[in-house]
């Protein structure tokens, strides 16, 4: 197996402590294959079913939901080692609720959910991985809900800010995504964003030096 592709399977929830050696042997027991995509690709349009078990090798996919009024909300973006749509695999509805397109070339290991459902039934690492995946996102949804339902423009901004210091580990936050892309990410108009970044700013919460903003006081933000 290419080390590029072994490297993103490491890092994957599915196969948490497994060694290289354990998870080639577990593979070696049923069919895969890896997929490529180009830039800007479809992967899956809204209500599409959940056909396959894809984890992203290298590369990033876009997960947008969209309202009937046409505006898109992204909830999600998936990077090298997560699973597309866990949830869904086995799921009575198929229907994805979001539409994912590439962000960038995408290659993808995939099996089939029958190949997925032999390393669950025979594997007790990977089925305790699977629970606890399907945990995580249920988590990981009711905090979403909460921030895109009850925090105002100032507190969602606030949380982004503070939850990419945690992940980053300073106070000195480098975003990845441009401004739109954020607002987009928290159903806000880029304005709105813009506004709060700049009373942030104003108050001596934060330095902004293009993507690369430095928290200087925690309090000023949450007031």
């Amino acid at each position: 197996m290419e080390d590029n592709v072994m490297k993103a399977l490491r890092s994957c929830p599915l196969f948490a402590g497994m060694s290289e050696i354990e998870i080639d042997l577990t593979l070696g027991n049923i069919s895969y294959q890896l997929v490529s995509l180009p830039a800007h690709e479809v992967y899956a349009l809204a209500g599409m079913p959940c056909k396959y078990v894809d984890i992203v090798v290298s590369g990033k996919l876009i997960c947008r939901m969209a309202a009937l009024s046409g505006k898109q909300v992204e909830v999600s973006r998936l990077h090298s080692g997560n699973m597309v749509a866990p949830a869904f695999i086995f799921s009575k509805d198929r229907s994805l609720p979001v539409s994912v397109e590439t962000d960038g070339k995408v290659q993808l290991f995939r099996m089939r959910p029958e190949e997925l459902k032999r390393l669950i039934d025979l594997d007790e690492t990977i089925r305790m991985n699977y629970i606890r995946i399907l945990s995580n996102i249920d988590v990981f949804l009711t905090q979403k809900m909460k921030v895109l339902s009850l925090f105002t423009v100032r507190e969602k901004v606030a949380y982004l800010l503070m939850e990419r210091a945690g992940e980053q580990g300073s106070n000195e936050v480098h975003l990845e995504r441009s401004r739109q892309e954020i607002a987009d990410s928290f159903g806000i108009q880029k304005f709105s964003l813009l506004r709060v970044l700049s009373d942030f700013e104003k108050e001596g919460a934060i330095e902004i030096h293009g993507r690369t903003i430095k928290i200087l006081d925690r309090r000023k933000m949450l007031k």
